[in-house]
């Protein structure tokens, strides 16, 4: 579970941030209200048992989903 935390922890704060987070703090649905990250890796949940990873994320779905379409908005009106 380490390494898939870490390497999902790398990609929080390189490529995909602002689209992924990841947080090692216990948290509830409550807490991801208005998060603007289209998922939240909650590491605590990370099970590896085998060849087999299960990883468990939380998001908003219409405040993630607007934020990513906010983003594609710019970007789509940059290349005209």
């Amino acid at each position: 579970a380490e390494e898939v935390n870490a390497a999902l922890k790398k990609a929080a704060e390189g490529p995909l941030k602002g689209v992924l987070r990841y947080t090692e703090d216990p948290i509830v649905s409550k807490d991801i209200e208005g998060d603007p990250h289209s998922s939240i890796v909650d590491a605590q949940l990370t099970k590896v048992i085998g060849n087999q990873v299960k990883v468990f994320t939380w998001y908003d779905n219409e405040w993630g989903f607007s934020n990513r379409l906010v983003e594609l908005s710019q970007l789509v009106g940059k290349s005209l």
